[in-house]
């Protein structure tokens, strides 16, 4: 749910249901990085309301724009840490299954000895 101003539109502030402190704070400091964003703050009204209220004001753009500007950023910054992970448990994998093979050679040498 948005709250904010029908005639100024650079400032509104969005309450977003069933999110917390870990969404809130991403999106805060991807909009923090976005030049259009003159503040960006969050709140949680009460611990037990599973709610939180991200505030927006720009230079003069829509908030509503730029907060979902800002979640697409966050998206793609999550998608390259994902595919950086996956890429270094991949890689670690290889490199294990190569040590393993070598270890159980060294072995089977030492056998025939």
């Amino acid at each position: 749910m948005e709250h904010g101003s029908f005639s100024d539109q650079s400032k509104s502030t969005f309450s977003l249901v069933d999110e917390d402190h870990t969404f809130a704070n991403s999106v805060r400091f991807t909009l923090n990085q976005d030049p259009r964003v003159t503040f960006v703050g969050y709140s949680i009204p009460h611990p037990s309301d599973n709610r939180v209220n991200i505030r927006v004001q720009t230079t003069g753009d829509p908030a509503r724009e730029v907060l979902k500007d800002g979640c697409q950023e966050l998206m793609l910054m999550c998608q390259h840490v994902r595919s950086t992970f996956d890429k270094a448990v991949s890689d670690f994998k290889i490199k294990a299954a190569k040590t393993k093979t070598v270890d159980e050679d060294s072995d089977d040498d030492m056998d025939s000895e």
